[in-house]
């Protein structure tokens, strides 16, 4: 068996290069041995093999599982924390790279199953499942995913993925990876691609199946790539599409129902005679005296906000430092690396955002709130966390997270997160409480029945829908790059996305706590939270379409996996989203009631 990846090397010659193209990476100089005249320059150039995945299932294993050649992975690279909560194992390679040097058809290994060794037929037949369920290498040549270029249609359509198989044969396809049968170990043909080896289904106790691995390499020159622009080939466009639309015509109703409707009724209120009957009031002004009264399950609420805060902190860090260039794919496992820091750091925003909304809603059980931000929403992702690392454990799978790291997760957690979550709550206790611009009546209001569109589950059922409509384009890209192994670039079109969904979310949670206000409906606490926050629910239909329709997922492993990743994303998006929205109403709430002129006498009654 021959895996064949001829490695098209589109490598800048010996020469005076100037190219910026991220920070803190350089483009690395490379000469032909004996050539470097002096200038610093590199001979070999270093290939590194990766963790192989599959759309089969979502378990990946590292490179050594299959029994491929190895070589001393003790000099293998130290993977930042990204990279090993993905997954991410970077190994040296067995394959010899020197520059502008071809190899033809040069033998790494061979390895030799027996039929009388038990141990030998296990790792067959684990070869054999990897092939079967089209598990993909994944190499790194000068920082950059080795990939495979193959064609698509019969009109010469070229397609290159990052990634190839690990031994197969497709018809009709312009093959680089190939399983050849060598009959000749002394004098080998790459080649002879018609001569295909083919792994038995059984052996007897006598038989010795052989596999031996070659590769060759084969450099051509480029002039029309520049280095900083190497990764187009590979990194696509990714379209926004409708989703500007959508915010264009949303905000085009918030303008004209606010700045008119609003404006109408706030005109009528002020000019108000002080001595007429209290009949003349109507719509969102008759429940002046009850909209700011504190929601049922106060604490639960202000926990939420606190982590949601959290949650948008980190997400618009990210993304800031990604649309920077620093945390692009030619960057492994950075992206993650700086979630987490950004996440832990925050603590402080978390603590003092629902310190000083629990304060806000007349509650006086700083302890538990403390605890309870600290603790609840990250024990959730932890605990959801831990359980899928210990089915991966069972599995031998790359992805699940060594003792040691769990611990490192742990110690961030509490030795940084939670002390920094109980000196923002320190400081948010500490801040006086907030003044409502109305004041709240003795006796509850009753609230008259409400419509079929003012009920509580329509406004929440539709308050996801037009959020969810400004995502979903991109939502499809990134589930691409966590569960097809494609690369996720597009950070500048990601953050105007996000930008779009806080818009969208604002506006759209902003429309229906107005509407339900004028129906004299004053419980929108929670509303608000849970009208914007639905866009998860639509986030997890998507999920559920996309595993049915994209993955071909089959194991119970594998699809208790995913769920419980989809999990962990729905349920961090819903506090994002649904934190928004709040914020978004209460600041709309507070605004348009300190507007008005409100009867002193009527307030306190």
């Amino acid at each position: 068996m021959a895996l064949l990846p001829y490695v098209v090397c589109n490598l800048l010659l010996l020469s005076s290069i100037a190219a910026f193209y991220l920070p803190g990476l350089a483009p690395v100089n490379y000469c032909r041995a004996g050539d470097d005249n002096g200038k610093s320059c590199k001979n070999e150039i270093p290939l590194y093999v990766n963790r192989l995945n599959t759309e089969e299932s979502v378990i990946p294993f590292e490179y050594h599982h299959f029994d491929f050649c190895l070589s001393d992975e003790t000099q293998s690279p130290v993977e930042n924390l990204g990279q090993v909560v993905f997954g991410e194992r970077i190994r040296p390679s067995p394959y010899k790279l020197n520059f502008l040097e071809d190899v033809k058809c040069r033998a790494v290994c061979t390895k030799d199953y027996k039929g009388s060794d038990p141990e030998a037929i296990k790792k067959l037949n684990l070869l054999k499942m990897g092939m079967a369920l089209n598990y993909q290498h994944h190499w790194i040549l000068d920082n950059m995913p080795v990939t495979w270029c193959y064609l698509v249609n019969e009109g010469g359509k070229t397609y290159c993925s990052t990634g190839f198989p690990m031994g197969c044969q497709v018809r009709k396809y312009l093959i680089k990876p190939a399983s050849i049968h060598h009959q000749n170990k002394d004098n080998l043909d790459c080649s002879a691609r018609n001569n295909q080896l083919k792994i038995p289904n059984t052996l007897a106790g006598d038989e010795t199946f052989s596999i031996t691995y070659t590769y060759s390499v084969t450099f051509k020159k480029n002039n029309t790539i520049k280095w900083s622009s190497r990764w187009d080939y590979i990194l696509e466009s990714m379209p926004i599409l409708n989703s500007p639309v959508i915010v264009l015509f949303l905000s085009g109703m918030v303008v004209m129902i606010l700045l008119w409707t609003l404006h109408k009724d706030i005109a009528r209120y002020n000019q108000m005679e002080c001595g007429k009957d209290a009949q003349e009031e109507f719509g969102w002004k008759l429940v002046h005296g009850d909209v700011f009264r504190p929601p049922r399950q106060r604490m639960l609420l202000a926990v939420f906000l606190g982590s949601g805060a959290q949650v948008f902190g980190m997400t618009l860090v990210t993304l800031s430092f990604a649309c920077l260039g620093f945390l692009s794919p030619a960057n492994s496992g950075a992206l993650m690396t700086c979630a987490l820091v950004v996440w832990v750091l925050l603590g402080a925003a978390a603590g003092y955002v629902s310190a000083r909304i629990y304060k806000s809603f007349g509650g006086r059980r700083w302890k538990s709130n403390i605890l309870l931000t600290s603790m609840v929403c990250p024990g959730v992702v932890f605990s959801l966390f831990f359980i899928m690392n210990l089915v991966l454990w069972g599995k031998g799978s790359s992805a699940a997270l060594p003792f040691s790291t769990l611990v490192a997760l742990l110690a961030l957690w509490f030795g940084v997160s939670v002390p920094l979550t109980f000196i923002g709550a320190y400081f948010g206790f500490r801040k006086r409480i907030l003044d409502h611009p109305v004041r709240t009546n003795q006796i509850p209001r009753q609230i008259p029945e409400q419509s079929l569109y003012t009920q509580p589950i329509t406004g929440i059922i539709i308050g996801g829908v037009l959020p969810f409509g400004c995502i979903f384009i991109q939502l499809f890209f990134i589930l691409n790059s966590l569960w097809s192994s494609q690369m996720y670039h597009m950070f500048g079109f990601l953050f105007l996305v996000f930008v779009i969904l806080v818009i969208t979310c604002s506006e759209t949670t902003i429309l229906l706590c107005y509407f339900h206000l004028c129906a004299e409906d004053y419980h929108w606490w929670w509303r608000a939270f849970l009208s914007s926050g639905s866009t998860a629910g639509y986030l997890f239909i998507y999920c559920c379409h996309y595993f049915v329709t994209k993955l071909n997922i089959e194991d119970a492993a594998s699809t208790f996996l995913y769920f419980g990743y989809t999990f962990i994303m729905v349920f961090l998006f819903f506090l994002l989203t649904g934190t928004i929205g709040f914020m978004a109403c209460f600041w709309f709430v507070r605004k348009i009631y300190s507007i008005v002129k409100v009867d002193p006498i009527k307030n306190i009654l």
